[in-house]
């Protein structure tokens, strides 16, 4: 009975990473889409001026 529970609880433990590591790379995506459009949109409405809007 123990070793089919650990296999159960190992099976639920490594669907949670998977969902989470998915759910991460959703997210991760998104904000580079959000990123881009801000650089891009950020660079054409400058009007020739050198603008900034990152800190580094």
């Amino acid at each position: 009975m123990v070793p089919i529970l650990l296999v159960l609880l190992l099976a639920v433990i490594l669907f949670g990473v998977g969902f989470a590591v998915k759910a991460l790379w959703w997210i991760a995506l998104a904000v580079l889409v959000i990123w881009l459009l801000g650089f891009l949109m950020r660079s054409t409405s400058a009007g020739g001026t050198k603008s900034r809007w990152y800190r580094w």
